[in-house]
């Protein structure tokens, strides 16, 4: 059981980074958000050793309300052991033409924050992959595959939630057509 200080130094550090971090994306509506979220590193632990339902309960308190009220869908990756699988929700799925496969995360298969995604979500399935418009990385669980092809790093003013790492990431349309083209700068 984490203390309440820590809890809400992890809800301090949440806040901020995806406050930013969603400033910078420009998301639009009905957006895909990918969360790489490693609870033990959040604790300072390494990465796979000590899954916090605490930890994952403590940032999803503050992601999920702010995704939620731009309109903005959250896909939680699994860890290593369900091949970096995520949780979205089937509507996510269905509008885009995703393979649902057959997996229920737990702590030890999936990671805190999936098996939290998979118990909160209205109508949670698990797909093997998704091309998200951009992404949070909580303590190196390597979210790049999941990224729609130009990812765009996005630094923030916070550098860590609890003890663990945050890398964000948002994705553009691909430049093509060289010199000659004139790009939309609204895409950027």
């Amino acid at each position: 059981m984490l203390d309440s200080s820590f809890i809400n130094k992890i809800k301090s550090d949440a806040t901020s980074v995806i406050s930013e971090l969603l400033e910078k994306a420009n998301l639009s509506e009905g957006s895909v958000f990918v969360l790489g979220c490693s609870s033990s590193e959040i604790c300072g632990n390494h990465i796979g050793t000590a899954s916090s339902a605490d930890a994952a309960k403590a940032l999803y308190d503050v992601l999920l309300p702010i995704l939620q009220s731009k309109g903005v869908f959250l896909a939680a990756q699994c860890c290593e052991h369900l091949n970096r699988a995520l949780v979205v929700e089937k509507e996510v799925a269905v509008r885009q033409n995703l393979d649902i496969v057959n997996v229920v995360p737990h702590a030890h298969a999936g990671g805190a924050s999936a098996t939290l995604a998979y118990s909160v979500f209205k109508n949670p399935v698990v797909v093997e992959n998704i091309k998200a418009d951009a992404g949070m990385d909580v303590g190196g669980t390597l979210i790049g595959m999941h990224l729609r092809a130009t990812a765009v790093p996005v630094k923030t003013a916070t550098r860590n939630i609890g003890e663990a790492l945050v890398i964000c990431a948002r994705t553009r349309p691909r430049f093509i057509g060289g010199e000659r083209a004139i790009y939309n700068q609204d895409l950027l």
